[in-house]
């Protein structure tokens, strides 16, 4: 799971995380709006949750190999302040393109970097970020979820599972299947 789901397990509440994401499958909301409703579920001070976050997260297996060799843009729909301190454990330094989020007593505040709908799904969305890496060569594009979808499809290469996967094939886009990122490394050595 992300840093974000877990920090909603741990911290927030899921059945609004639930609802959300329900409402967002059936075209109700935007993923902003997930997002900010997920955010605004946890009280708990974002420094309180880093440091779970840091004792309790595991990488996806191959995330070293894949950093290493390739030094990946991470671009996400979640936290940059989740996102960070995960990567200092690891001691791997990549940029990272992501929401911002800061502690209210009330829950999360999410501030959203791209506000821009994006020209091709409606939404403000990663697509912008592939396409602007598209000037420096060939864009492969790692995803498995919902918020990947329209950026995926901007990419030269695609690796997906779980959510873009079955979206993938649902929209007869091709991609390549990947367990973890020990696949993506392989396939890209």
């Amino acid at each position: 799971d992300d840093t974000l789901i877990l920090a909603l397990r741990e911290f927030g509440d899921w059945d609004v995380y639930l609802d959300a994401a329900a409402a967002l499958r059936r075209g109700e909301i935007t993923l902003h709006e997930e997002i900010r409703r997920d955010a605004e579920s946890i009280k708990t001070p974002i420094e309180e949750v880093v440091a779970w976050l840091v004792d309790h997260l595991e990488l996806r297996p191959g995330f070293h190999e894949l950093a290493e060799a390739h030094r990946p843009l991470i671009v996400s729909s979640n936290f940059r302040q989740l996102i960070e301190p995960i990567l200092a454990r690891e001691g791997v330094e990549l940029e990272v393109r992501a929401n911002d989020v800061e502690w209210e007593p009330g829950g999360w505040l999410a501030t959203f970097r791209n506000g821009e709908a994006c020209g091709t799904c409606g939404e403000p969305c990663k697509r912008a970020d592939v396409t602007s890496a598209d000037a420096i060569g060939e864009v492969v594009y790692v995803g498995d979820g919902y918020s990947d979808r329209c950026a995926a499809q901007a990419a030269d290469r695609i690796f997906a599972r779980d959510g873009l996967a079955r979206y993938l094939d649902e929209q007869g886009v091709a991609y390549e299947p990947f367990d973890d990122l020990h696949d993506v490394a392989r396939s890209l050595a």
